[in-house]
């Protein structure tokens, strides 16, 4: 006779956060110690600035609930600070699921607002998306 197991679930909080090109995919786990890890490296390897992990730490910092979770997020694309913004705002999306109170908080200091700001493409007879040829009278 076979005996039963049943399955542990875990719970966890998911959220995504974009800005520029850079894609952050933020899991929450509740029960943690606040450890940080960002493409399996802390967060003291993979942002050298003291300013980008300042910029992480803002939704949690605001919400006072630094230490309440385990945070593990995945982030593709973009430069440093494109990257920061991106979990600041998947930290900010996943801190809502887990508990809908933090959302006026969060809303008010702008962390759940998406940045719209992308590159301008680049335009024919100009060199960048601006910048046009060097203009010579003679």
């Amino acid at each position: 006779m076979a005996t039963k197991v049943k399955a542990v679930k875990k719970v966890q909080y998911f959220g995504t956060g974009r800005r520029k090109k850079a894609i952050a995919r933020v899991r929450l786990l509740p029960g943690g110690n606040g450890a940080i890890t960002i493409n399996s490296r802390t967060i003291d390897e993979y942002f050298g600035l003291e300013t980008m992990k300042l910029i992480v730490r803002q939704p949690l910092v605001l919400t006072q609930s630094g230490d309440k979770f385990d945070i593990v997020v995945n982030v593709c694309g973009g430069g440093f600070t494109g990257q920061a913004g991106a979990i600041r705002h998947g930290i900010a999306r996943a801190l809502v699921k887990a508990d809908a109170e933090y959302k006026a908080a969060l809303k008010k200091a702008g962390f759940l607002t998406r940045d719209p700001r992308m590159k301008e493409r680049k335009k024919y007879g100009l060199k960048k998306a601006r910048r046009a040829p060097q203009f010579s009278k003679r």
